[in-house]
């Protein structure tokens, strides 16, 4: 096997070594944009040696006006067929067949034509099968929360590596993060999640099952860490990449050792002293961002129950209180954008799915 380099580097060397010499000799006046972006670890920078296994190697996106897609695309994929060369840095240029279900892995170049995985868009369809709306155009408040959080990853992560249609980077740009009152309603959402369960794993230890309060104490991990990511500016991606993730945060030095230790293999009374400085620490950073009224972020107990919470409805209640946007004033309080009240992979990887869930639960 190649040593093995990142794929957005091996992107990189693909498009500038072999993908650009081609369409300067045969289009040299032809626009086109070229990036590495969509689904792979790889478009997020998580990728290891183990990932070479399948639907990864020396490939990238290259984006069309509609004209010219609909006039050159077949052309220009023939063209690489025939004159990629067998390898970028070491790493065939060749795939396996695609097929339904099946990945596609690298195959040494044999005499027909190279198989290659430069696929060709016009940037109007592929915006619209990835996230399912054009953010060109103007995106209303539950357009944002009906695309799910590892699709916006998707399409501003990864590596631009020529933006000739002027188009691409700007999309990237506007997609980098929510509207304010956007990102309010979220980190309420957020937090209300967190005050729905946070009670929970002490009443369940309480009563002598430490399973379920190890299980809910796991639910209220995640949903920790995900808020983080929220005050953090950075859409989280999906759960096996979520702790990668989080690892890279300016508040991960900090909380890692206590969520860890939420999670241990240790009596109640020590998971909740870990999940109280954890509650804690998010409460001061989300009163740092200045977007609503500072709580105060002490843990308390539950009413008149022995169990510390943060009460993290104040904060709930006191982002929600400072939202003036007419479209998110007007959605249903604290149901949230897609990923915080949907579970499912049939329906988080699919744009079209997304926003019809989303739509039909926004309803009122």
């Amino acid at each position: 096997m190649p040593t093995f380099v990142p794929g957005l580097s091996l992107a990189a060397a693909t498009y500038r070594e072999a993908v650009r010499p081609i369409l300067d000799a045969a289009l040299p006046d032809l626009a086109h944009s070229a990036a590495l972006l969509g689904p792979g670890s790889e478009v997020l920078g998580f990728d290891t040696a183990r990932s070479t296994d399948h639907d990864w190697g020396p490939r990238l996106l290259l984006f069309l006006h509609p004209a010219d897609a609909r006039r050159h695309a077949r052309q220009i994929s023939r063209l690489l067929a025939e004159r990629m060369p067998a390898s970028v840095g070491g790493w065939s240029t060749n795939f396996s067949p695609p097929e339904p279900g099946r990945s596609r892995t690298l195959r040494p170049v044999g005499d027909a034509p190279v198989d290659h995985r430069v696929d060709l868009h016009d940037l109007d369809t592929w915006l619209v099968d990835r996230i399912g709306v054009d953010p060109r155009d103007d995106m209303a408040a539950h357009d944002w929360l009906a695309i799910p959080t590892q699709l916006l990853l998707e399409v501003t992560e990864g590596a631009v590596f020529h933006d000739g249609l002027g188009q691409l980077e700007p999309v990237r740009a506007a997609l980098a993060w929510y509207p304010d009152d956007v990102w309010r309603y979220l980190l309420a959402c957020q937090w209300r999640r967190i005050a729905q369960e946070e009670a929970f794993p002490g009443r369940c230890a309480e009563s002598g099952d430490d399973l379920g309060s190890r299980l809910v104490t796991a639910r209220l991990v995640r949903d920790l860490m995900r808020l983080a990511m929220l005050i953090e500016r950075r859409y989280p991606p999906y759960s096996k990449w979520l702790g990668t993730a989080f690892a890279r945060l300016r508040c991960a030095p900090a909380l890692q050792p206590l969520l860890a230790d939420a999670l241990a293999d240790a009596a109640w009374p020590h998971r909740e002293d870990a999940l109280c400085a954890a509650y804690e620490h998010l409460a001061r950073a989300h009163n740092d961002l200045g977007l609503s009224e500072p709580v105060e972020p002490t843990v308390r107990p539950f009413h008149d129950r022995p169990y510390r919470v943060s009460a993290a409805d104040r904060f709930a209640d006191a982002t929600r209180r400072a939202i003036t946007d007419p479209q998110v004033l007007a959605l249903p309080p604290y149901i949230g954008g897609v990923d915080q009240f949907v579970d499912s992979t049939e329906v988080l990887s699919t744009a079209d799915r997304a926003r019809a869930v989303t739509a039909a639960l926004h309803r009122r």
